[in-house]
């Protein structure tokens, strides 16, 4: 890039720095992102502009992979159903080391070593994320008639609600918070709650300007395989139905929808697997990846 390019970039980026400035971004990290060495260097970086700038981003993280393979060191087997991890106590208790304490961590040093200044917490701090027991619905390969079979996942929970008080605190501070999608429930017990579900509801509580979930694919694509620069509700709801949105893409497009139904600005889907992802989808006329509007 010439000089000249990067002022024309620089001239592009103004006006979304000025429209953004106090405003919340809420972004789920996860996937190849946090394996990445390269791409976690970038995503740091990335979120410390950000708070440089006067954007108040909130971090919710995932981390599946480690959790697993934590599970296997210390001889337990993985176990899913539709995708959904079973959580028993002794699960249970390792998704809460994993997630609160190595991984959570982790991208704290990450954010600090690049010269922010980050701290981490679990939902459980300050009661922020409120949990119930998910109980999944599993519809037989039969009839509609069938009735569906309902499966206890465990210590699986769903977000009851969102206590954002801890939350507001770091706003007025430069630290950026990453949260650990650990829920607790009413007398106390812990819940393994999906991140992407996390961060929806975060991001409505604070009433986000953006939720922004880091993926490994471009975005949602249409039935040509092309990538939906821009999805509307409507739209949305037509290409699920229609089998065009698919998997774990339906869930993603879900929490996207009901953020923007709660408040939220915009929702956005984008490829973590893109250096500065983050700074493409926000500051760039084009963007990279989905906005769910």
């Amino acid at each position: 890039m010439n000089l000249a390019e990067q002022v024309h970039t620089l001239i592009e980026a103004l006006p979304y720095m000025r429209r953004f400035d106090g405003k919340t971004f809420v972004i789920k990290y996860g996937g190849h992102a946090m394996v990445d060495e390269a791409l976690k260097q970038s995503f740091a970086q990335d979120v410390i502009l950000l708070r440089q700038i006067g954007i108040h981003p909130v971090v919710v993280h995932g981390g599946g992979p480690q959790i697993g393979l934590t599970m296997k060191r210390m001889g337990l087997q993985p176990r899913f159903i539709d995708g959904l991890r079973v959580t028993d106590t002794d699960t249970v208790n390792v998704v809460e080391m994993v997630l609160a304490g190595a991984v959570n961590k982790e991208i704290v040093n990450l954010i600090n070593r690049n010269g922010g200044h980050a701290a981490g917490i679990s939902g459980k701090d300050g009661q922020t994320i409120h949990a119930r027991k998910l109980l999944h619905t599993k519809r037989g390969r039969g009839d509609d008639d069938e009735e569906p079979e309902i499966i206890d996942l465990g210590w699986v929970g769903e977000v009851e609600r969102i206590e954002p008080q801890l939350l507001r605190l770091f706003h007025q501070s430069d630290i950026i918070p990453v949260v650990a999608p650990v829920g607790v429930g009413s007398e106390g017990e812990t819940y393994n709650i999906n991140a992407d579900h996390v961060a929806g509801h975060i991001a409505t509580a604070l009433q986000a300007e953006k939720l922004i979930l880091l993926t490994d694919v471009i975005g949602v694509k249409g039935a040509d395989g092309a990538l939906i620069g821009d999805l509307s509700a409507s739209e949305s709801q037509r290409l699920i139905q229609n089998g065009t949105i698919a998997g774990g893409m339906i869930p993603k497009v879900e929490t996207c929808l009901a953020a923007r139904a709660g408040g939220v600005g915009s929702a956005h889907i984008i490829d973590g697997r893109v250096a500065h992802a983050l700074l493409l989808e926000i500051f760039t006329d084009t963007g990279i990846g989905t906005q769910v509007r």
